[in-house]
Order: structure tokens, then C-alpha cells, then sequence
């Protein structure tokens, strides 16, 4: 493993001198990469912001869109090709067709290049003729990218910390049933470790379904090629007195640690590291509805996730000599279009507290962070009505699935995000004051004026705050 890694840190170090020294005599490359958690609306965003990007009647918070600078922008080759393509053009067809649909979620790593003919600004617009900027988007499914917590755990350590939250979740009772009269110290079964292995995994999924986050390991919701394989066929197991080398915790244990050295490890070498700037979305709306544990939950996992990042400055000797760190995070609160406008100051104040901790510690290492509440694509559209003899806001839109138009409030967000995350640390069990209520709705149709991208909300901030400095 020692080794290993130092074979890996040479390769990086090969790599990030490679792309130093060339830098100069090549096109501008910005490294973004979108993750978040199961229906943050990482698809969206990529396929909302390509289009837009394209199409840029949309994007006045984006300086260089609104000034005329990006005078270009066209889909080429991505520079990977071992890495699928991220299907753009399927995705916005399913937004965009006369009956619109959500397109299919993040299930694997992906990725785009879009390149942007800009034109340089200030003394320089009459030396230079524009230059080409290449936007290398890489999707992740944020259940894989919980999975880089793991890697400082050991199989006890994390096999403790997940028993303990099956313990305070409703999902989690099938799973403890499971191990009910199992001896870990007894020798290995493969029939018994496929059992607990299949049983885990309906956990996971029902916790996901119950609206919480950390779900590890990730792979076990989304295999991939490796469904069914030795890698992805061990569980959480209380930790015995004694173990011998054959017993079921002790293979369980040298599956885990495969598990990080032959699926966590390439994942964060091969995609994850290469990441200079990085959005991280999230359904706080999502969580809230769900109840305090699932918001405790949000905040931890976004922790862990954050925890993985290497942030700072881009600076010629630290990638020369430590490779490259992520310079920018943005942390999106999506389907800021579930809220009425009045709402989405406090929906970002939430989401501030909610990452407090994750976000200090990217600042101090030097990285810049924000936070924000955004729609990648606009479903509702804004309204007030009479209620109880006052008005009240709400948005309005289609419902998923039944196709009928509703108005909607989902109740007051508090002020101070303090009334919600408290409760959240305390592990309260649900909210005593207020019942937050959530709907899904489906894309609208759309009719767009020529040079018009997607309706949405901040699209445009986000871009600016993330690649604006590059353009």
C-alpha cells in the first residue's frame, strides 16, 4: 500500500509539472467538477448550464456573457476517453420536448468539454485576438464521493459508526434483525456474508428513499460492473472479543480495506483529485421535510465529503510540487423554485449554518467558498393568495405524476437557521413548531426566444463565482 501510494503521488507529481510547464503554450483548461447527493440535481445543473452557456440571453450575473466577451461556445471531444460522455444532448432533449421529463440521474463518472471563444478585456482587447477556454465538466455520483471518508477508517471503526445510526433509524431495524444470533467470530460463510451483504444494501436504499445522505459504502447502491463481486460482499458487524483469521469478521475486514484500496483509491487518483474548482449541491429543502436527523445527517455527510477535497490556491509551486487543489467550492442549495423569492435569503442562510463547519475548514487552507439557493431549471412560476384572511406565497406548477397544476407553500422557513439545526444536533426526532412540507414537480414546457437558454435561478451567480475570473 506504501508503495502504491508513493506510486501515485510520482504519477500526480509527472503529471501536474507536465500540465505547469504547458500551460502557457496551450488553450485554458478549467477543471469543474458537480457532485452532491441522490436527487440534488447534479444532471440538471450540467445540462441547464451547458445550455445556457450556449445560449447566454440568460446569463447576465455572468460577466463575460453579459459584455459580450464569450463571443463562442461549442461542444468538442472530451479529453478523457476512457471516461463515458455525459449525455448532453439526451438530457436537454428531455427537458425541452413538448412533454418534458426529468432526465435519468447520475449513475457513473462522466464527463463534457465545452470550449468558449472569449475576448480579451482592458489594454490587452486590441493586442490578443480571443483565445479558447476549455470547461471540462465531471460528473460524480455523490454516493461514490461519501465513500473517500472512508478512506482514514478502519472496518471496526466504521463498522461501530454505522451499527450506531442503524440503531436510531427506522430502515435500520431489518438489517439488526439480520444479525440477530450471528456470531462474527464464526468461520466464514459465503452464503451468510451474500446475505448481509443483499440486506445492507436494501438498508441503504430505503435510507436514501428516507431522505438521509450518508449511505457508505456507495458502490453498493450503484455497483456498476462490480455488482456481485467479493468487493462489494461484506456488512457492518459488532466487533468480537476474539476473531480468527477465517472467521466472518476478519474477511469482512479484508474485503472493506479492498474495498478502499481497489475501488476508493482509483476513484479519487483517476477523477476526483484533478479538481480545481467544485460545486457541491445538495436538497437542503429535501432533507428539512425529511425531519432534524436527516438535516444532522445532510450536514455530516457534506462534511465528510468536504473533508476529501484538497482546497487552496492554485499557486505554480504548490501544483508543481503537491499537484493540483481545488481553489473554489460553491455549496448550492437546489430547487430554490420550490420557494417563493421572500424565501430564498433564508434558504441560504440555512444552508450557510448547515455547512458551517465544512466551509471553515476550506477557507483556512485558502480555497474561497460560498454558499447559495439556486434552480438549475425553473419548473414554478410565483404567486400570492388569499389565505385565512391574509395572502400568502406560493409557487405554482405541475405535479409529478399526476400532471395537475398546484399551488404550493411548504411553510415558512425560520429566520434563524439556528431553530432548525439544533434540533438537528440534539436528535430530535421531528420538528416541534413547524411542519415543512415538500412536492415534486415536473418540468415545464418550454418556449425559448432564440439565443435563450433554460429558465432558472442564479444559474448565472454560480457560473460567475466559479470560471468568471477565467474569462
Amino acid at each position: 500500500m506504501v508503495l502504491s501510494a508513493i506510486a501515485d503521488g510520482i504519477t500526480r507529481s509527472v503529471e501536474t509539472v507536465t500540465d505547469t510547464i504547458t500551460a502557457p503554450f496551450s488553450d485554458g483548461v478549467i477543471r469543474l467538477g458537480v457532485t452532491g447527493l441522490s436527487r440534488a440535481g447534479k444532471t440538471v445543473f450540467i445540462t441547464s448550464l451547458v445550455a445556457n452557456l450556449i445560449d447566454r440571453g440568460r446569463m447576465p450575473g455572468l460577466r463575460a456573457a453579459a459584455s459580450g466577451a464569450i463571443e463562442a461556445a461549442w461542444l468538442r471531444p472530451q479529453p478523457d476517453d476512457t471516461v463515458p460522455r455525459f449525455r448532453y444532448e439526451d438530457h436537454l432533449a428531455a427537458l425541452t420536448a413538448t412533454t418534458p421529463h426529468w432526465p435519468e440521474g447520475t449513475r457513473r463518472v462522466s464527463q463534457l468539454r465545452l470550449s468558449l471563444r472569449v475576448r480579451p478585456g482592458g489594454f490587452l482587447s486590441g493586442l490578443q485576438g480571443p483565445r479558447t477556454i476549455h470547461l471540462d465538466i465531471t460528473d460524480y455520483p455523490g454516493e461514490w464521493l461519501l465513500d473517500l471518508g472512508l478512506m482514514d477508517k478502519d472496518y471496526a471503526t466504521w463498522s461501530a459508526e454505522v451499527l450506531a445510526r442503524l440503531e436510531r433509524r427506522t430502515p435500520g431495524a431489518a438489517y439488526l434483525n439480520a444479525l440477530h444470533g450471528l456470531d462474527p467470530a464464526e468461520t466464514h460463510d459465503e452464503a451468510t456474508a451474500e446475505r448481509l451483504a443483499r440486506a445492507y444494501t436494501d438498508y441503504l436504499r430505503q435510507a436514501r428513499e428516507a431522505g438521509f445522505s450518508d449511505c457508505t459504502p456507495g458502490r453498493f447502491i450503484l455497483p456498476g460492473d462490480m455488482e456481485g463481486s467479493p468487493v462489494l460482499t461484506f456488512a457492518p458487524l459488532p466487533r468480537p472479543a476474539n476473531a480468527s483469521r477465517r472467521s466472518l469478521w476478519r474477511e469482512c475486514e479484508r474485503r472493506f480495506e479492498s474495498y478502499k484500496r481497489n475501488v476508493v483509491r482509483p476513484f479519487f487518483r483517476d477523477h476526483f483529485a484533478r479538481i480545481d474548482r467544485q460545486v457541491v449541491l445538495a436538497d437542503v429543502l429535501g432533507a428539512i421535510h425529511s425531519g432534524p436527523q436527516a438535516v444532522e445527517d445532510l450536514r455530516q455527510a457534506v462534511a465528510d465529503i468536504l473533508g476529501a477535497f484538497r482546497p487552496g490556491p492554485n499557486a505554480f509551486l504548490t501544483r508543481l510540487w503537491q499537484g493540483r487543489r481545488v481553489e473554489k467550492i460553491l455549496f448550492a442549495a437546489t430547487k430554490a423554485d420550490h420557494l417563493h423569492h421572500s424565501q430564498h435569503p433564508r434558504l441560504t442562510a440555512i444552508t450557510e449554518a448547515l455547512l458551517k463547519d465544512a466551509k471553515a475548514r476550506a477557507d483556512f487552507a485558502g480555497a474561497k467558498t460560498a454558499a447559495m439557493s439556486l434552480a438549475a431549471l425553473r419548473t414554478t412560476t410565483e404567486d400570492t393568495v388569499p389565505h385565512e384572511g391574509e395572502t400568502l406565497d406560493v409557487v405554482r406548477g405541475t405535479l409529478l405524476g399526476s400532471g395537475k397544476q398546484a399551488a404550493f407553500h411548504p411553510g415558512a422557513l425560520p429566520e434563524d437557521p439556528g431553530r432548525l439545526l439544533a434540533p438537528a444536533r440534539e436528535g430530535a426526532e421531528k420538528w416541534l413548531d413547524q411542519d415543512y412540507a415538500v412536492m415534486r414537480f415536473a418540468p415545464a414546457p418550454l418556449t425559448l426566444r432564440p439565443g435563450d437558454g433554460p429558465p432558472h435561478i442564479r444559474l448565472d451567480r454560480a457560473a460567475e463565482f466559479l470560471f468568471g475570473d477565467k474569462l
